[in-house]
């Protein structure tokens, strides 16, 4: 196994919780995706940092498979139909939860915010169902 990828995912954590720490030191804002995609697209004034959070996004990881020579990933088997249903759903969900899995997971709980807590206990508890039923009842 290559070294880079066993210091990779630490590397990645450790920018995320960078990024997540600098965003709420010098704005005072949470690192949530929904909430800075739903304020870019609200039209919020002084919204050009949430658009260059999301050039960010989008940009990153092409630039880091140039930049490291990695092979491309496969493109989802799913196709574009199921993708976008999937992306509205996730939206409609982080709307009703009053958040993003990043925004409580990475932020709140680093916070020690109880609502958080008990969310990203439901995300992961909902996704150890998911993968049971599908793994063990669908297959």
């Amino acid at each position: 196994m290559q070294m880079t990828a066993l210091y990779a995912p630490l590397l990645g954590g450790l920018l995320i919780g960078l990024s997540a720490l600098t965003m709420l030191g010098v704005l005072g804002r949470i690192t949530g995706i929904s909430g800075i995609l739903g304020g870019a697209l609200g039209g919020e004034p002084n919204s050009g940092w949430r658009w260059a959070f999301i050039a960010g996004l989008v940009l990153g990881q092409p630039l880091a498979l140039w930049v490291s020579g990695a092979p491309v990933p496969a493109p989802s088997a799913a196709g574009w139909p199921v993708i976008i249903i999937a992306g509205f759903l996730v939206g409609f969900g982080t709307r009703c939860g009053g958040g993003c899995t990043s925004g409580h997971g990475v932020c709140g709980i680093g916070r020690l915010a109880p609502r958080s807590i008990a969310a990203t206990i439901t995300f992961i508890a909902a996704g150890m169902a998911t993968v049971y039923v599908g793994r063990h009842l669908f297959s």
